[in-house]
C-alpha cells in the first residue's frame, strides 16, 4: 500500500507540473494575440489579461508541486562535503536533485513573475522584450516534474536505508 501511494504521489507530482507547463504554453499563446510592435530589443504592446491570469495558474501549480515535491520527500539537510562524499547513492542523488529542483524553481517562478507583472499593468507598457520569458518558464515547467519525482523516490530510499 506504501507503493502504491508514492506512486500516486509521483504522479500528482508530474501532472502539476505538465499542467503548469500546458498553462504556460497557453499563456504564451494569449500574449501572442494581443497587438505589439517590436524594434530591435525594445517592444510595446499591450497587456494581455488571459496571459496574465494562465501565468498565474502556471506559477502557482509550479510552487505547489515544488512544495509537495519537498514535504513529502522530506526535509533533507545538505550536509558538509566530506559528509556527503562519505553518504549512500541514494542520499547524494537525493541532495543534488534537492539542489537542482530548487535552482528550477528559482529559475522559472523569476520568469513566470516577469511575465505576470508585465501583463498586469492596465495600460500598453514599452521596455526590452520580455518575449522568450515564457518560453523559459513553460520549458522548466516541464522539467521540474522528473527531477522532483527522483528527489522523492531518492529521498524515500535514503531514508529507508537509514532505518
Amino acid at each position: 500500500m506504501l507503493k502504491l501511494g508514492g506512486v500516486l504521489v509521483c504522479l500528482l507530482i508530474v501532472a502539476m507540473d505538465v499542467a503548469a507547463g500546458i498553462l504556460g504554453i497557453q499563456a504564451e499563446v494569449a500574449q501572442n494575440k494581443v497587438k505589439h510592435l517590436r524594434l530591435w530589443i525594445s517592444e510595446c504592446r499591450d497587456p494581455s489579461h488571459d496571459a496574465f491570469k494562465l501565468a498565474l495558474g502556471a506559477a502557482a501549480l509550479l510552487t505547489l508541486a515544488h512544495v509537495l515535491a519537498n514535504l513529502l520527500g522530506g526535509c533533507m539537510s545538505v550536509c558538509p562535503q566530506e559528509e556527503f562524499q562519505r553518504a549512500s547513492p541514494n542520499r547524494q542523488l537525493s541532495v543534488a536533485c534537492l539542489i537542482f529542483i530548487w535552482v528550477i524553481l528559482a529559475v522559472g517562478l523569476s520568469t513566470l513573475v516577469i511575465v505576470i507583472l508585465s501583463n498586469n499593468k492596465s495600460r500598453a507598457s514599452c521596455g526590452f522584450t520580455r518575449h522568450h520569458f515564457l518560453s523559459i518558464g513553460e520549458i522548466l515547467c516541464f522539467v521540474h516534474g522528473p527531477f522532483s519525482v527522483a528527489y522523492y523516490v531518492s529521498a524515500n530510499a535514503a531514508s529507508d536505508e537509514e532505518k
